[in-house]
């Protein structure tokens, strides 16, 4: 009966080891895959298991790039790292990366002091958070490629109505043909019809009056209008 004892004892941790192997195999590997993700409207993150990245182990990490906006995109750096999506374009990649100590930043080319953030790795600890900013009313303006313009709102919908004040417009012009122009009372903004490339602008739009967007090479065809309420 002595002798049988150590065999069991032997079998249980063996069991254990088997059921205890796999579930830390999928704990490590999920702890390795980090999230990307821009658009749609002026927001881009990146998040591990839904929160939002600020450290983490130097070592290899696979991302899983989703890029939902045409007007912007995801661009990684840091040591070691500069990886970035299409501006664009939408769509969806993956990266295998090795992060190692250091800081490492994320941002929108088109939009980089709007659009960005950043994380420490391995013995780089992290900075103390900055204070909250002030809430800014943003518009997106694009015009091109091809023969399109539109005005949208950070969450990527088509403009009709705003509440009037201050706003900072994002404009991106694709198109060496066309060009985009803001007008209406207090705001006359434009891009050059040859200019390719990105724009922003601080205006105020005043209540109860109408504002239109338009390409200066073809008004009647390429066009739009809201109000501001």
């Amino acid at each position: 009966m002595l002798l049988r004892i150590p065999l069991v004892v032997t079998v249980l941790a063996a069991a254990a080891a088997a059921l205890l192997l796999p579930g830390a195999a999928v704990s490590r590997s999920a702890q390795n895959e980090l999230d990307a993700t821009v658009g749609p409207g002026f927001n881009i993150t990146l998040t591990n298991s839904g929160g939002r990245v600020t450290h983490l182990d130097a070592g290899s990490y696979t991302i899983k790039v989703s890029d939902q906006s045409p007007e912007h995109n995801f661009h990684l750096s840091g040591p070691g790292v500069d990886q970035a999506t299409d501006v664009d374009a939408t769509e969806t990649r993956t990266w295998n990366v090795t992060l190692t100590d250091g800081t490492y930043n994320f941002k929108c080319d088109a939009h980089p002091t709007q659009m960005r953030g950043s994380f420490t790795v391995g013995a780089v600890t992290s900075p103390p958070p900055p204070p909250p900013k002030k809430k800014v009313n943003r518009l997106s303006g694009t015009v091109g490629p091809g023969r399109t313009i539109a005005l949208r709102s950070s969450s990527g919908k088509r403009v009709k109505s705003v509440k009037a004040g201050s706003y900072r417009v994002s404009v991106r012009d694709a198109s060496a043909s066309d060009n985009f122009h803001l007008l209406g009372a207090g705001v006359n903004k434009r891009t050059g019809v040859e200019f390719k490339g990105s724009k922003t602008w601080a205006v105020r739009l005043k209540k109860g009056k109408t504002y239109r967007y338009r390409s200066d090479a073809r008004p009647t065809r390429l066009k739009g209008a809201f109000r501001a309420t």
